[in-house]
């Protein structure tokens, strides 16, 4: 078995009353502040901005730690395949030699599973990489940004047979029309998705690979939380 691991934003609305005293008549001014909290992923061939979720406390926290730890800084994009992901975030490959494999390094601990029916894997969504652990527990640091390919509805009414996945008609839509991994659903934590530079994503997608799906150009990152 292929030993690699397979690693909301709310808004604020702040209503806002100014009184005008030139009659009894008052206006309302209604301000929507955004507090998500987004992610700059940089690398030598763009830049990726993401957006993490609230609905996955705890891998929004563990996420935003090791960045600020500087645990994803230089590591690798290790793992690429065209219509399906780019996975990164292997500890050991920062200074992983040519030809190198990669895709078993993570810090000493796990994040549990935050599944979430709403929350799927489409196109540009980023997901948490594990390895077989009965609990579905997630991997510390490694992480993956789907690519993936359309689907037909007789693709996904199989999928759904298969798996037990019983996806809303706008997530159907979803799959049809932008695309995405289906059958990841409710398997690996879905818990922040791109919203910038998913041409990015198609470039590292698009790299010239190994046997063992690692770029022969090493795609390197630089990962900050954007303030």
């Amino acid at each position: 078995m292929n030993k690699h691991l397979f690693f909301l934003f709310f808004i604020l609305s702040s209503f806002l009353s100014f009184g005008k005293s030139t009659t009894d008549s008052s206006t309302t001014t209604t301000q929507t502040m955004d507090t998500a909290t987004y992610v700059l992923i940089s690398t030598n061939l763009g830049d990726i901005k993401i957006k993490l979720y609230d609905e996955t406390p705890q891998h929004k926290a563990n996420f935003i730690k090791i960045i600020e730890d500087g645990v994803l800084d230089s590591t690798l994009f290790h793992r690429v395949i065209p219509e399906f992901m780019i996975q990164g975030g292997d500890p050991n490959s920062k200074n992983a030699q040519p030809g190198q494999p990669l895709g078993m390094g993570g810090l000493d601990y796990r994040v549990p599973a935050e599944f979430n029916n709403n929350l799927i894997h489409k196109r540009g969504a980023l997901a948490a990489a594990r390895d077989n652990n009965p609990a579905k527990a997630s991997s510390s640091c490694q992480f993956y940004i789907v690519q993936g390919r359309k689907y037909t509805q007789q693709e996904l009414a199989t999928l759904a047979a298969r798996t037990g996945n019983n996806w809303t008609p706008e997530q159907i839509k979803t799959y049809e029309e932008v695309g995405g991994a289906p059958f990841l659903d409710m398997n690996y934590t879905v818990f922040g998705e791109v919203v910038s530079g998913m041409d990015v994503v198609d470039k590292i997608a698009a790299e010239a690979r190994d046997s063992r799906d690692r770029p022969y150009k090493d795609v390197r990152m630089q990962v900050s939380i954007i303030k």
